[in-house]
Protein backbone atom coordinates (compact mmCIF):
# COMPACT_ATOMS: atom_id res chain seq x y z
CA UNK A 1 0.00 0.00 0.00
CA UNK A 2 2.84 2.55 -0.97
CA UNK A 3 1.72 5.96 -3.12
CA UNK A 4 0.82 5.99 -6.02
CA UNK A 5 3.72 6.85 -9.24
CA UNK A 6 3.40 10.16 -9.76
CA UNK A 7 5.27 12.29 -12.03
CA UNK A 8 6.47 15.56 -10.23
CA UNK A 9 4.79 17.63 -12.25
CA UNK A 10 1.46 15.55 -11.99
CA UNK A 11 1.43 15.72 -8.09
CA UNK A 12 -0.60 18.41 -6.47
CA UNK A 13 1.58 18.68 -3.75
CA UNK A 14 4.57 19.63 -6.12
CA UNK A 15 3.73 23.59 -5.74
CA UNK A 16 3.74 23.92 -1.45
CA UNK A 17 3.09 27.76 -2.24
CA UNK A 18 -0.17 27.05 -4.47
CA UNK A 19 -1.15 24.32 -1.79
CA UNK A 20 -0.53 26.20 1.29
CA UNK A 21 -0.19 29.71 0.72
CA UNK A 22 0.40 32.44 3.03
CA UNK A 23 -1.67 35.29 2.93
CA UNK A 24 0.22 38.89 3.01
CA UNK A 25 -0.44 40.71 6.31
CA UNK A 26 -2.83 43.24 4.49
CA UNK A 27 -4.77 39.96 3.35
CA UNK A 28 -5.15 38.97 6.71
CA UNK A 29 -6.07 42.39 8.02
CA UNK A 30 -8.71 42.74 5.88
CA UNK A 31 -10.25 39.27 6.75
CA UNK A 32 -10.34 40.27 10.29
CA UNK A 33 -13.63 42.04 10.14
CA UNK A 34 -15.81 38.79 8.86
CA UNK A 35 -14.64 36.66 11.61
CA UNK A 36 -13.42 36.65 15.13
CA UNK A 37 -10.39 35.59 17.38
CA UNK A 38 -9.75 32.28 18.88
CA UNK A 39 -7.39 30.86 21.52
CA UNK A 40 -6.34 27.44 21.36
CA UNK A 41 -3.77 25.04 23.67
CA UNK A 42 -1.26 22.92 22.50
CA UNK A 43 -3.07 19.91 21.88
CA UNK A 44 -6.57 21.05 21.95
CA UNK A 45 -8.54 20.10 19.13
CA UNK A 46 -10.08 22.28 16.65
CA UNK A 47 -12.61 20.65 14.55
CA UNK A 48 -12.61 16.87 14.06
CA UNK A 49 -12.87 14.67 11.11
CA UNK A 50 -16.30 13.85 10.55
CA UNK A 51 -18.05 17.14 11.44
CA UNK A 52 -20.56 18.93 8.80
CA UNK A 53 -20.10 22.46 7.90
CA UNK A 54 -16.45 23.21 9.62
CA UNK A 55 -15.21 27.26 9.90
CA UNK A 56 -12.83 28.38 8.08
CA UNK A 57 -9.73 29.46 10.06
CA UNK A 58 -6.62 31.75 9.06
CA UNK A 59 -3.43 31.25 11.79
CA UNK A 60 -2.31 34.16 13.39
CA UNK A 61 0.00 32.98 15.58
CA UNK A 62 1.31 29.34 16.71
CA UNK A 63 0.12 26.39 14.32
CA UNK A 64 -2.35 24.04 13.40
CA UNK A 65 -1.52 20.56 12.56
CA UNK A 66 -4.18 18.77 9.84
CA UNK A 67 -3.84 15.04 10.82
CA UNK A 68 -6.17 12.24 8.53
CA UNK A 69 -6.28 8.85 9.68
CA UNK A 70 -5.72 5.66 8.13
CA UNK A 71 -8.13 2.78 7.39
CA UNK A 72 -6.60 0.82 10.29
CA UNK A 73 -7.12 4.26 12.79
CA UNK A 74 -4.31 5.26 13.12
CA UNK A 75 -3.35 9.12 12.26
CA UNK A 76 -1.13 10.24 9.45
CA UNK A 77 -0.03 14.26 9.70
CA UNK A 78 -0.95 15.81 6.44
CA UNK A 79 0.68 19.17 7.15
CA UNK A 80 1.12 22.18 9.85
CA UNK A 81 0.34 25.60 8.61
CA UNK A 82 2.23 28.74 10.60
CA UNK A 83 1.09 31.93 10.86
CA UNK A 84 -0.94 33.41 7.95
CA UNK A 85 -1.81 30.12 6.51
CA UNK A 86 -5.27 28.82 6.54
CA UNK A 87 -7.19 25.48 6.90
CA UNK A 88 -9.74 24.11 4.24
CA UNK A 89 -10.02 22.05 1.80
CA UNK A 90 -13.17 21.41 -0.97
CA UNK A 91 -15.61 20.88 2.38
CA UNK A 92 -15.54 24.61 2.84
CA UNK A 93 -17.36 24.90 -0.01
CA UNK A 94 -20.24 21.39 0.66
CA UNK A 95 -22.19 20.27 3.35
CA UNK A 96 -20.34 17.06 3.61
CA UNK A 97 -18.40 15.55 6.42
CA UNK A 98 -14.23 16.82 7.02
CA UNK A 99 -11.80 14.18 5.81
CA UNK A 100 -9.46 15.73 8.43
CA UNK A 101 -8.61 16.98 11.87
CA UNK A 102 -7.46 20.12 12.87
CA UNK A 103 -5.61 20.48 16.23
CA UNK A 104 -3.00 23.06 17.71
CA UNK A 105 0.01 22.19 17.28
CA UNK A 106 1.44 24.80 19.97
CA UNK A 107 -0.21 27.43 21.81
CA UNK A 108 -2.48 29.14 18.47
CA UNK A 109 -4.44 31.92 17.73
CA UNK A 110 -6.95 31.82 15.01
CA UNK A 111 -9.21 33.83 13.16
CA UNK A 112 -12.50 31.53 12.82
CA UNK A 113 -14.81 33.32 9.85
CA UNK A 114 -18.34 31.16 10.26
CA UNK A 115 -19.86 29.29 7.67
CA UNK A 116 -22.92 32.02 7.38
CA UNK A 117 -19.77 34.60 6.74
CA UNK A 118 -17.44 32.25 4.83
CA UNK A 119 -20.00 33.16 1.74
CA UNK A 120 -19.87 36.80 1.83
CA UNK A 121 -16.10 36.75 2.20
CA UNK A 122 -15.43 34.60 -0.64
CA UNK A 123 -17.89 37.10 -2.61
CA UNK A 124 -16.37 40.26 -1.40
CA UNK A 125 -12.45 39.26 -1.32
CA UNK A 126 -11.62 38.70 -5.38
CA UNK A 127 -8.46 38.34 -4.36
CA UNK A 128 -8.06 36.37 -1.38
CA UNK A 129 -11.18 34.05 -2.86
CA UNK A 130 -9.16 32.80 -5.67
CA UNK A 131 -6.10 32.26 -3.36
CA UNK A 132 -8.42 29.91 -1.45
CA UNK A 133 -10.19 28.16 -4.32
CA UNK A 134 -7.11 27.14 -5.79
CA UNK A 135 -5.31 25.97 -2.86
CA UNK A 136 -8.81 23.83 -2.25
CA UNK A 137 -9.12 22.29 -5.31
CA UNK A 138 -5.10 20.86 -5.06
CA UNK A 139 -5.72 19.84 -1.55
CA UNK A 140 -8.29 17.68 -2.38
CA UNK A 141 -6.49 16.32 -5.47
CA UNK A 142 -3.47 15.73 -3.20
CA UNK A 143 -5.90 13.48 -0.39
CA UNK A 144 -7.20 11.39 -3.68
CA UNK A 145 -3.68 10.73 -5.00
CA UNK A 146 -2.04 10.17 -1.82
CA UNK A 147 -4.72 8.55 -0.04
CA UNK A 148 -3.81 10.13 3.33
CA UNK A 149 -7.28 10.23 4.63
CA UNK A 150 -10.64 8.31 2.91
CA UNK A 151 -11.04 4.56 3.10
CA UNK A 152 -9.47 1.43 1.34
CA UNK A 153 -10.97 -0.58 -1.03
CA UNK A 154 -10.45 -4.34 -0.93
CA UNK A 155 -11.56 -6.49 -3.94
CA UNK A 156 -11.26 -8.53 -7.05
CA UNK A 157 -10.26 -5.24 -9.49
CA UNK A 158 -12.29 -7.00 -12.19
CA UNK A 159 -15.44 -7.47 -10.07
CA UNK A 160 -18.51 -5.71 -10.65
CA UNK A 161 -19.35 -4.59 -7.11
CA UNK A 162 -15.54 -3.44 -6.74
CA UNK A 163 -15.95 -1.17 -9.85
CA UNK A 164 -19.65 -0.20 -8.41
CA UNK A 165 -17.77 1.46 -5.14
CA UNK A 166 -14.89 2.52 -6.87
CA UNK A 167 -16.49 4.33 -9.53
CA UNK A 168 -18.83 5.98 -6.88
CA UNK A 169 -16.09 7.40 -4.63
CA UNK A 170 -14.03 8.24 -8.21
CA UNK A 171 -16.65 10.44 -9.57
CA UNK A 172 -17.43 12.17 -5.85
CA UNK A 173 -13.72 13.31 -5.40
CA UNK A 174 -13.49 10.62 -2.22
CA UNK A 175 -10.04 9.78 -1.48
CA UNK A 176 -10.04 5.63 -1.49
CA UNK A 177 -6.81 2.87 -1.82
CA UNK A 178 -7.58 -0.08 -3.94
CA UNK A 179 -6.19 -3.50 -3.08
CA UNK A 180 -6.72 -5.44 -5.81
CA UNK A 181 -7.03 -9.30 -4.29
CA UNK A 182 -6.19 -10.99 -7.51
CA UNK A 183 -2.60 -8.84 -7.78
CA UNK A 184 -1.61 -7.15 -4.81
CA UNK A 185 1.19 -9.02 -2.89
CA UNK A 186 -0.23 -7.18 -0.08
CA UNK A 187 -3.79 -8.38 -0.24
CA UNK A 188 -3.72 -11.51 1.94
CA UNK A 189 -2.00 -9.78 5.42
CA UNK A 190 -4.21 -7.20 5.00
CA UNK A 191 -7.26 -9.26 4.90
CA UNK A 192 -6.16 -11.23 7.44
CA UNK A 193 -5.70 -8.15 9.64
CA UNK A 194 -9.37 -7.70 9.22
CA UNK A 195 -10.01 -11.55 9.57
CA UNK A 196 -12.15 -11.31 5.96
CA UNK A 197 -12.69 -14.14 3.49
CA UNK A 198 -13.17 -14.02 0.01
CA UNK A 199 -16.99 -14.39 0.58
CA UNK A 200 -17.18 -11.33 2.31
CA UNK A 201 -15.39 -9.34 -0.78
CA UNK A 202 -15.24 -6.30 -1.87
CA UNK A 203 -15.50 -4.63 1.52
CA UNK A 204 -14.42 -0.66 2.39
CA UNK A 205 -12.66 -0.23 5.29
CA UNK A 206 -12.60 3.10 7.14
CA UNK A 207 -11.07 3.86 10.46
CA UNK A 208 -11.16 0.10 11.20
CA UNK A 209 -14.63 0.22 10.81
CA UNK A 210 -15.04 -2.72 7.87
CA UNK A 211 -18.26 -2.79 5.57
CA UNK A 212 -18.98 -5.66 3.19
CA UNK A 213 -20.20 -4.93 -0.04
CA UNK A 214 -22.03 -1.86 0.83
CA UNK A 215 -24.99 -0.13 -0.89
CA UNK A 216 -24.28 3.00 -2.58
CA UNK A 217 -26.90 4.95 -0.65
CA UNK A 218 -25.09 3.14 2.78
CA UNK A 219 -21.83 3.89 1.70
CA UNK A 220 -22.66 7.22 1.41
CA UNK A 221 -24.20 8.43 4.41
CA UNK A 222 -21.67 6.22 6.67
CA UNK A 223 -18.81 8.45 4.71
CA UNK A 224 -20.42 11.36 5.22
CA UNK A 225 -20.91 12.22 1.68
CA UNK A 226 -24.55 12.61 1.43
CA UNK A 227 -26.39 15.60 2.44
CA UNK A 228 -28.20 15.66 5.52
CA UNK A 229 -31.47 17.88 7.52
CA UNK A 230 -32.89 18.62 4.01
CA UNK A 231 -36.88 18.29 4.97
CA UNK A 232 -36.81 20.93 7.19
CA UNK A 233 -35.79 23.58 4.36
CA UNK A 234 -37.51 25.18 1.10
CA UNK A 235 -35.37 26.21 -1.72
CA UNK A 236 -35.97 28.44 -4.32
CA UNK A 237 -35.24 26.15 -6.86
CA UNK A 238 -34.29 21.82 -6.95
CA UNK A 239 -32.05 21.22 -9.81
CA UNK A 240 -32.56 17.42 -10.39
CA UNK A 241 -29.84 15.73 -12.56
CA UNK A 242 -25.89 16.76 -12.17
CA UNK A 243 -24.54 16.46 -15.54
CA UNK A 244 -23.63 19.51 -17.21
CA UNK A 245 -26.86 21.21 -17.71
CA UNK A 246 -27.95 20.89 -14.75
CA UNK A 247 -24.76 22.13 -12.76
CA UNK A 248 -25.06 25.33 -15.17
CA UNK A 249 -28.52 25.74 -14.02
CA UNK A 250 -26.72 25.58 -10.49
CA UNK A 251 -23.95 28.04 -10.84
CA UNK A 252 -26.09 30.42 -12.60
CA UNK A 253 -29.01 30.41 -9.87
CA UNK A 254 -26.77 30.26 -6.72
CA UNK A 255 -24.56 33.16 -8.10
CA UNK A 256 -27.99 35.01 -8.60
CA UNK A 257 -28.82 34.91 -5.19
CA UNK A 258 -31.59 31.76 -5.28
CA UNK A 259 -31.32 28.76 -2.81
CA UNK A 260 -30.33 26.03 -4.88
CA UNK A 261 -30.19 22.61 -4.41
CA UNK A 262 -29.08 20.15 -6.50
CA UNK A 263 -30.24 16.60 -6.18
CA UNK A 264 -28.45 13.22 -8.15
CA UNK A 265 -28.80 9.82 -7.93
CA UNK A 266 -24.67 8.97 -8.27
CA UNK A 267 -22.39 11.21 -8.74
CA UNK A 268 -21.69 14.80 -10.56
CA UNK A 269 -21.72 15.07 -14.33
CA UNK A 270 -24.30 12.77 -16.17
CA UNK A 271 -22.99 10.71 -18.98
CA UNK A 272 -20.94 13.32 -19.87
CA UNK A 273 -19.00 12.36 -16.42
CA UNK A 274 -18.44 9.38 -17.66
CA UNK A 275 -16.36 10.65 -21.16
CA UNK A 276 -12.48 9.83 -21.07
CA UNK A 277 -11.90 13.25 -23.22
CA UNK A 278 -13.95 15.98 -24.36
CA UNK A 279 -11.89 17.91 -27.09
CA UNK A 280 -14.62 20.13 -29.00
CA UNK A 281 -15.96 21.89 -25.69
CA UNK A 282 -15.35 25.58 -25.51
CA UNK A 283 -12.44 26.82 -23.91
CA UNK A 284 -10.32 23.85 -23.45
CA UNK A 285 -8.24 23.46 -26.72
CA UNK A 286 -6.33 20.06 -25.38
CA UNK A 287 -9.82 18.44 -24.57
CA UNK A 288 -11.16 18.37 -20.87
CA UNK A 289 -11.95 14.73 -19.32
CA UNK A 290 -15.79 14.32 -18.17
CA UNK A 291 -14.76 14.14 -14.85
CA UNK A 292 -12.76 17.05 -14.81
CA UNK A 293 -15.32 19.38 -16.10
CA UNK A 294 -17.78 17.84 -13.99
CA UNK A 295 -15.82 18.19 -10.53
CA UNK A 296 -14.99 22.24 -11.86
CA UNK A 297 -18.97 22.82 -12.16
CA UNK A 298 -19.94 20.79 -8.86
CA UNK A 299 -17.05 23.10 -7.28
CA UNK A 300 -18.13 26.37 -8.57
CA UNK A 301 -21.63 25.62 -7.93
CA UNK A 302 -20.94 25.07 -4.58
CA UNK A 303 -18.78 28.40 -4.08
CA UNK A 304 -21.97 30.14 -5.02
CA UNK A 305 -23.81 28.36 -2.10
CA UNK A 306 -25.40 25.33 -3.98
CA UNK A 307 -26.30 22.17 -1.96
CA UNK A 308 -25.66 19.04 -3.61
CA UNK A 309 -27.56 16.24 -2.09
CA UNK A 310 -26.22 12.68 -3.89
CA UNK A 311 -26.64 8.88 -3.22
CA UNK A 312 -30.52 8.79 -3.62
CA UNK A 313 -32.44 9.50 -6.86
CA UNK A 314 -36.08 11.33 -6.79
CA UNK A 315 -38.65 8.64 -6.75
CA UNK A 316 -41.90 11.06 -7.27
CA UNK A 317 -42.98 14.51 -7.45
CA UNK A 318 -45.98 16.33 -5.81
CA UNK A 319 -46.70 19.03 -7.57
CA UNK A 320 -49.99 19.94 -7.08
CA UNK A 321 -48.53 20.83 -3.36
CA UNK A 322 -46.99 25.00 -3.10
CA UNK A 323 -43.90 24.37 -2.43
CA UNK A 324 -43.61 21.22 -4.60
CA UNK A 325 -42.74 17.82 -2.69
CA UNK A 326 -39.33 15.81 -4.18
CA UNK A 327 -39.89 12.72 -2.58
CA UNK A 328 -36.25 10.59 -2.65
CA UNK A 329 -36.00 6.72 -3.20
CA UNK A 330 -35.56 6.94 0.98
CA UNK A 331 -38.93 9.25 1.74
CA UNK A 332 -37.06 12.15 2.53
CA UNK A 333 -38.96 15.14 0.92
CA UNK A 334 -37.09 18.11 -0.55
CA UNK A 335 -39.61 20.99 -1.34
CA UNK A 336 -38.76 23.74 -3.55
CA UNK A 337 -41.05 26.60 -5.02
CA UNK A 338 -39.23 25.91 -9.00
CA UNK A 339 -38.01 22.54 -10.31
CA UNK A 340 -35.43 22.21 -13.02
CA UNK A 341 -36.08 18.71 -14.59
CA UNK A 342 -32.26 17.95 -15.57
CA UNK A 343 -32.03 14.03 -15.59
CA UNK A 344 -30.63 13.26 -19.14
CA UNK A 345 -30.93 9.88 -20.13
CA UNK A 346 -30.08 6.34 -19.09
CA UNK A 347 -28.01 3.90 -20.86
CA UNK A 348 -29.55 1.49 -23.63
CA UNK A 349 -28.59 -1.63 -23.17
CA UNK A 350 -27.79 -4.32 -25.71
CA UNK A 351 -30.17 -6.47 -27.56
CA UNK A 352 -28.62 -9.82 -26.20
CA UNK A 353 -30.39 -12.65 -24.34
CA UNK A 354 -27.79 -12.30 -21.29
CA UNK A 355 -26.76 -8.95 -21.18
CA UNK A 356 -27.19 -8.15 -17.78
CA UNK A 357 -25.41 -11.10 -16.62
CA UNK A 358 -22.06 -9.11 -17.37
CA UNK A 359 -23.06 -5.63 -16.51
CA UNK A 360 -19.77 -4.82 -14.59
CA UNK A 361 -18.27 -7.90 -14.86
CA UNK A 362 -16.95 -6.99 -18.48
CA UNK A 363 -19.80 -4.80 -19.95
CA UNK A 364 -19.27 -1.34 -19.03
CA UNK A 365 -21.30 2.32 -20.07
CA UNK A 366 -18.31 4.72 -19.53
CA UNK A 367 -14.53 4.49 -20.11
CA UNK A 368 -12.77 6.08 -17.56
CA UNK A 369 -9.81 5.52 -16.08
CA UNK A 370 -10.62 2.51 -14.16
CA UNK A 371 -11.86 0.59 -16.80
CA UNK A 372 -8.82 1.16 -18.97
CA UNK A 373 -6.81 -0.40 -16.43
CA UNK A 374 -8.25 -3.33 -16.60
CA UNK A 375 -8.51 -3.07 -20.06
CA UNK A 376 -4.41 -3.29 -20.48
CA UNK A 377 -2.83 -5.33 -23.46
CA UNK A 378 -6.25 -6.98 -24.17
CA UNK A 379 -8.61 -7.17 -27.17
CA UNK A 380 -11.89 -4.69 -26.52
CA UNK A 381 -14.70 -3.76 -28.51
CA UNK A 382 -16.83 -0.65 -28.58
CA UNK A 383 -20.38 -0.50 -29.53
CA UNK A 384 -21.52 2.70 -31.21
CA UNK A 385 -20.93 5.40 -33.41
CA UNK A 386 -21.68 8.65 -31.52
CA UNK A 387 -19.47 10.70 -30.09
CA UNK A 388 -18.56 9.20 -27.10
CA UNK A 389 -18.20 5.61 -28.52
CA UNK A 390 -15.33 7.74 -30.51
CA UNK A 391 -14.08 9.36 -27.75
CA UNK A 392 -14.17 5.91 -25.77
CA UNK A 393 -11.97 3.86 -28.80
CA UNK A 394 -9.65 6.56 -29.42
CA UNK A 395 -8.80 6.53 -25.23
CA UNK A 396 -9.03 3.11 -24.99
CA UNK A 397 -6.60 2.11 -27.67
CA UNK A 398 -3.99 4.31 -25.32
CA UNK A 399 -4.09 1.05 -22.99
CA UNK A 400 -5.93 -1.64 -25.08
CA UNK A 401 -4.13 -4.63 -27.29
CA UNK A 402 -6.89 -3.70 -29.92
CA UNK A 403 -9.78 -2.27 -30.03
CA UNK A 404 -12.61 -3.51 -32.49
CA UNK A 405 -15.50 -0.57 -32.91
CA UNK A 406 -18.78 -2.04 -33.82
CA UNK A 407 -21.74 0.36 -35.79
CA UNK A 408 -25.23 -0.53 -37.22
CA UNK A 409 -24.66 1.62 -39.84
CA UNK A 410 -22.81 1.89 -43.60
CA UNK A 411 -20.19 4.63 -41.72
CA UNK A 412 -19.31 6.72 -39.29
CA UNK A 413 -19.55 10.19 -40.73
CA UNK A 414 -23.69 10.82 -40.30
CA UNK A 415 -23.12 10.72 -36.40
CA UNK A 416 -19.91 11.62 -35.87
CA UNK A 417 -17.39 14.61 -34.99
CA UNK A 418 -15.06 14.92 -38.15
CA UNK A 419 -12.13 15.07 -35.57
CA UNK A 420 -13.08 11.97 -34.53
CA UNK A 421 -13.79 9.81 -37.59
CA UNK A 422 -10.54 10.61 -38.44
CA UNK A 423 -8.37 9.46 -35.45
CA UNK A 424 -10.49 6.42 -35.26
CA UNK A 425 -9.64 5.91 -39.35
CA UNK A 426 -5.62 6.42 -38.79
CA UNK A 427 -5.41 5.08 -36.00
CA UNK A 428 -3.63 1.44 -36.28
CA UNK A 429 -4.98 -0.02 -33.02
CA UNK A 430 -8.51 0.48 -33.58
CA UNK A 431 -10.60 -1.55 -36.31
CA UNK A 432 -14.28 -0.54 -37.52
CA UNK A 433 -16.67 -3.14 -38.06
CA UNK A 434 -19.69 -1.65 -40.14
CA UNK A 435 -23.11 -2.86 -40.41
CA UNK A 436 -22.21 -5.10 -37.22
CA UNK A 437 -24.03 -5.93 -34.35
CA UNK A 438 -23.28 -8.24 -31.17
CA UNK A 439 -25.09 -11.60 -31.44
CA UNK A 440 -23.33 -13.43 -28.71
CA UNK A 441 -21.91 -12.93 -25.32
CA UNK A 442 -20.24 -15.94 -23.12
CA UNK A 443 -18.22 -16.42 -19.82
CA UNK A 444 -18.29 -17.48 -16.99
CA UNK A 445 -18.77 -15.60 -14.62
CA UNK A 446 -16.66 -12.80 -16.29
CA UNK A 447 -17.09 -11.84 -20.13
CA UNK A 448 -14.43 -14.02 -21.93
CA UNK A 449 -15.51 -13.83 -25.49
CA UNK A 450 -17.81 -11.89 -28.14
CA UNK A 451 -19.13 -12.20 -31.46
CA UNK A 452 -21.19 -10.22 -33.57
CA UNK A 453 -23.00 -10.47 -37.32
CA UNK A 454 -22.15 -8.55 -40.56
CA UNK A 455 -26.24 -8.01 -41.33
CA UNK A 456 -24.89 -7.46 -44.98
CA UNK A 457 -23.34 -10.90 -45.55
CA UNK A 458 -25.23 -12.23 -42.54
CA UNK A 459 -21.43 -13.67 -41.34
CA UNK A 460 -20.71 -13.91 -37.41
CA UNK A 461 -17.37 -13.20 -35.94
CA UNK A 462 -15.93 -13.80 -32.31
CA UNK A 463 -12.94 -12.86 -30.80
CA UNK A 464 -12.28 -13.28 -27.18
CA UNK A 465 -12.40 -10.38 -25.13
CA UNK A 466 -13.03 -9.28 -21.55
CA UNK A 467 -14.58 -6.01 -22.11
CA UNK A 468 -17.27 -4.29 -24.26
CA UNK A 469 -17.92 -0.71 -24.26
CA UNK A 470 -21.53 -0.04 -25.18
CA UNK A 471 -22.72 3.58 -26.32
CA UNK A 472 -25.69 2.97 -28.31
CA UNK A 473 -27.43 5.90 -27.07
CA UNK A 474 -30.04 6.79 -24.20
CA UNK A 475 -33.85 6.78 -22.89
CA UNK A 476 -35.02 9.72 -21.03
CA UNK A 477 -35.40 9.50 -17.38
CA UNK A 478 -38.63 10.64 -16.39
CA UNK A 479 -40.87 7.88 -15.40
CA UNK A 480 -40.65 9.85 -11.39
CA UNK A 481 -42.68 12.91 -13.04
CA UNK A 482 -45.72 10.77 -13.50
CA UNK A 483 -48.54 12.90 -15.00
CA UNK A 484 -47.13 16.06 -13.36
CA UNK A 485 -45.80 17.10 -17.04
CA UNK A 486 -46.73 16.50 -20.94
CA UNK A 487 -43.93 14.12 -22.58
CA UNK A 488 -44.05 13.92 -25.84
CA UNK A 489 -44.18 10.09 -27.70
CA UNK A 490 -40.80 9.37 -26.44
CA UNK A 491 -41.10 10.38 -23.02
CA UNK A 492 -38.89 12.96 -23.67
CA UNK A 493 -40.55 16.49 -21.73
CA UNK A 494 -42.34 18.83 -23.74
CA UNK A 495 -40.98 22.50 -23.06
CA UNK A 496 -42.17 25.96 -24.86
CA UNK A 497 -45.73 26.41 -22.80
CA UNK A 498 -46.90 29.75 -21.83
CA UNK A 499 -47.28 30.58 -18.41
CA UNK A 500 -50.55 32.30 -16.71
CA UNK A 501 -49.67 35.61 -18.41
CA UNK A 502 -49.62 33.98 -21.56
CA UNK A 503 -45.56 34.62 -21.80
CA UNK A 504 -43.87 31.47 -23.65
CA UNK A 505 -40.68 30.36 -21.78
CA UNK A 506 -38.55 28.10 -23.87
CA UNK A 507 -37.87 25.72 -21.20
CA UNK A 508 -41.53 26.00 -19.28
CA UNK A 509 -42.93 22.85 -19.31
CA UNK A 510 -47.12 22.34 -18.93
CA UNK A 511 -47.12 22.63 -15.48
CA UNK A 512 -46.29 26.57 -13.96
CA UNK A 513 -42.78 26.38 -12.00
CA UNK A 514 -41.41 23.82 -13.53
CA UNK A 515 -38.58 23.72 -16.25
CA UNK A 516 -36.67 21.26 -17.87
CA UNK A 517 -33.34 21.26 -19.60
CA UNK A 518 -30.98 18.97 -20.88
CA UNK A 519 -31.24 15.95 -22.84
CA UNK A 520 -34.14 15.11 -21.25
CA UNK A 521 -36.15 17.87 -23.28
CA UNK A 522 -38.15 17.02 -26.38
CA UNK A 523 -36.13 18.63 -28.97
CA UNK A 524 -32.86 19.38 -27.21
CA UNK A 525 -29.63 18.76 -29.06
CA UNK A 526 -27.79 16.04 -27.68
CA UNK A 527 -24.31 17.90 -26.33
CA UNK A 528 -21.99 18.92 -23.32
CA UNK A 529 -22.39 22.60 -24.72
CA UNK A 530 -25.60 22.93 -25.34
CA UNK A 531 -27.01 21.12 -22.88
CA UNK A 532 -24.68 24.35 -20.52
CA UNK A 533 -26.15 26.59 -22.52
CA UNK A 534 -30.05 25.39 -21.44
CA UNK A 535 -28.69 25.36 -17.80
CA UNK A 536 -27.84 28.88 -17.67
CA UNK A 537 -30.28 30.25 -19.91
CA UNK A 538 -33.10 28.64 -18.04
CA UNK A 539 -32.52 30.76 -14.78
CA UNK A 540 -34.27 33.69 -17.02
CA UNK A 541 -37.42 32.13 -16.46
CA UNK A 542 -36.80 30.88 -13.07
CA UNK A 543 -36.48 34.54 -11.81
CA UNK A 544 -39.56 35.58 -14.10
CA UNK A 545 -41.64 32.60 -12.57
CA UNK A 546 -40.86 33.74 -9.36
CA UNK A 547 -41.32 37.34 -9.26
CA UNK A 548 -44.69 36.75 -11.24
CA UNK A 549 -45.54 34.55 -8.00
CA UNK A 550 -44.29 37.67 -5.44
CA UNK A 551 -46.86 40.13 -7.31
CA UNK A 552 -49.75 38.03 -7.23
CA UNK A 553 -49.02 37.47 -3.18
CA UNK A 554 -49.09 40.88 -2.64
Amino acid sequence: MTKPDLLPEDDAYSNRDLVFPTLTQAQVDRSLSYGQIEVYNAGETIYARGTRGVDFLIVLRGSVLIAGVSPQGEEAVITIHHAGEFTGELDLFSHREALVTARAATDTEVLRISRARFQEYVAAEVDIANIIMRAAILRRLGLVQHAQVGVTVAGAGRSGATLRIQEFLTRNGYPYRLIDTDTDLTAREFLDGFHLAASDLPVVVAASNVYRNPEIPFLADVLGIAESTLQDEVFDVAVVGAGPSGLAAAVYAASEGLKTIVIEGNAPGGQAGTSSRIENYLGFPSGISGLDLASRAQTQAQKFGARLSVSRNVASIECAERPMHLVLEDRTVVRASTIVIATGAHYRKLNVPNCAQYEMYGLHYSATAIEARLCSEENVLVVGGGNSAGQAAVYLSGFAKHVHMLIRGPELAATMSEYLVQRISSSKRITLHVCSEISKLEGEPHLEKVAWTDHRSGEEASIEASHVFVMIGADPCTNWLGDCVELDEHGFVRTGHRDEDGLTGAYRTSKPGIFAVGDVRSGSIKRVASGVGEGSAVVADLHRYLSQRAVRRV
